[in-house]
């Protein structure tokens, strides 16, 4: 089995249009949650999300292309960009052949599909646009981004909720070290904040009316958010052969699921996924510094979460630091856990823990050190990136310094 490293990353979100302005959000422990700018949101309950503020699409792309592209596509499409523009490679030949895209979302063309619905059931109109369907489908970025960079091995698109992008970038690890490919532009992609993605999640009554507090006793529910992050993963000896610059490596990676509920997690569930991950890795349970929690702000998910961690880490839980930067950017559902990824390689490379931001109140069931508030520089070697979604869908992986 090969190793696997990450030379490349790209992003926008709610906290930035690139990494650097991201990663600079991040360590000032800035808040990309307010109001939201969206149709018909005064028919809504919940007002609030992490936004792409100030987003213009014709900025980016061409008349024909914007046909073409749903939100998120042009999102995963914009980080696609600047994450294999760092990589320094180019696909042609028999490298493109073993190159491939692997990404994350659960809601895909949601805004498409809320436009159409209102066009249809709304305003009465019988015929739509004769592209809906290919901006619509969920696989339509993981192929864009395919053709535009002529990445012609194993592609596909993973949807399993608010883990989507972990699995995503789960299996492309996978893919890379059996050596199936010898590189693979994988991460995720959501945008979700359209009347319907809101008036949806407002049933499930688990959504905050102003703000993401995971772990503080005070927290009162999720916030979403929209955006993208994508990474390559190539073969170390391929990376180490043309001279690339190694972000990170991704050194294990495990999935598990709860069977037992559609929404509600379970600790044991959530506790094999990190086991699991350690045991791949090949990593001892005291060489991890820093956790990137699922952290939702729901006091389900962040009692169940902090008990999975205390169960497997024991004694060292206590010396762990784990944050939740949901608390800055929202729950990008689909495409969370590749924006979080970011928070781990800020860890490891830069040595900056990104804080868990609107902690007022301690809970003695999150009785972890969530990092509260403020960013916090400290040398880290190991990092995990928790995924729990709902279907008791869990995926986390592992991430060492190189």
């Amino acid at each position: 089995m090969g190793r696997v490293v990450i030379t490349g990353a790209g992003t926008i979100n709610p906290l930035g249009s690139d990494m650097p302005s991201t990663l600079l959000a991040m360590q000032e422990g800035r808040c990309g949650i307010g109001p939201l700018e969206i149709e018909d949101v005064d028919r809504l309950s919940i007002q609030i999300g992490g936004q792409i503020k100030g987003y213009d699409e014709a900025a980016h792309f061409n008349r024909q292309q914007i046909a073409l592209y749903d939100r998120f596509t042009q999102f995963a499409l914009l980080a696609a960009r600047e994450a294999i523009g760092q990589s320094g490679l180019s696909f042609s030949g028999e490298l493109a052949d073993q190159s491939g895209v692997i990404f994350g979302t659960s809601g895909g063309g949601l805004n498409t599909q809320d436009e159409n619905y209102r066009a249809v059931y709304e305003a009465g109109k019988n015929r739509v646009h004769p592209f809906i369907v290919p901006r619509l489908m969920n696989n339509a970025a993981t192929s864009h981004v395919s053709i535009e960079w002529n990445l012609r091995g194993p592609t596909f698109t993973v949807a399993t909720a608010c883990a989507s992008s972990n699995h995503a970038m789960g299996q492309a690890f996978n893919m890379v070290r059996s050596g199936m490919a010898k590189v693979m532009v994988t991460g995720g992609s959501e945008a979700m904040l359209c009347f319907g993605g809101i008036k949806a999640w407002e049933g499930l009554r688990v959504m905050s009316r102003d703000a993401c507090r995971p772990f503080s006793a005070t927290r009162n529910g999720m916030v979403q958010g929209e955006g993208a992050a994508v990474f390559v993963f190539e073969d170390y000896e391929h990376a180490r052969a043309r001279g690339a610059e190694i972000l990170c490596e991704v050194a294990g990676f495990a999935m598990s699921s709860d069977a037992c509920d559609i929404v509600t997690p379970s600790k044991q569930g959530a506790a094999r996924a990190i086991g699991g991950a350690l045991k791949d890795a090949k990593i001892s349970k005291d060489s991890v510094g820093y956790i990137n929690a699922h952290g939702t702000g729901t006091a389900a998910n962040d009692k169940t979460e902090c008990a999975a961690v205390a169960d497997v880490f024991g004694a060292h839980a206590d010396r762990l630091m784990i944050s939740s930067t949901k608390s800055m950017h929202g729950h990008l559902i689909g495409g969370t856990g590749a924006v979080e990824l970011i928070a781990c390689i800020m860890a490891l490379r830069d040595g900056i823990i990104a804080p868990t931001i609107g902690y007022e109140e301690a809970d003695p069931e999150c009785a972890l050190d969530v990092v509260p508030n403020v960013a916090r520089e400290a040398q880290v070697e190991v990092a995990l990136s928790n995924a729990f979604a709902f279907g008791g869908m869990n995926a986390v992986i592992a991430l060492r310094r190189h």
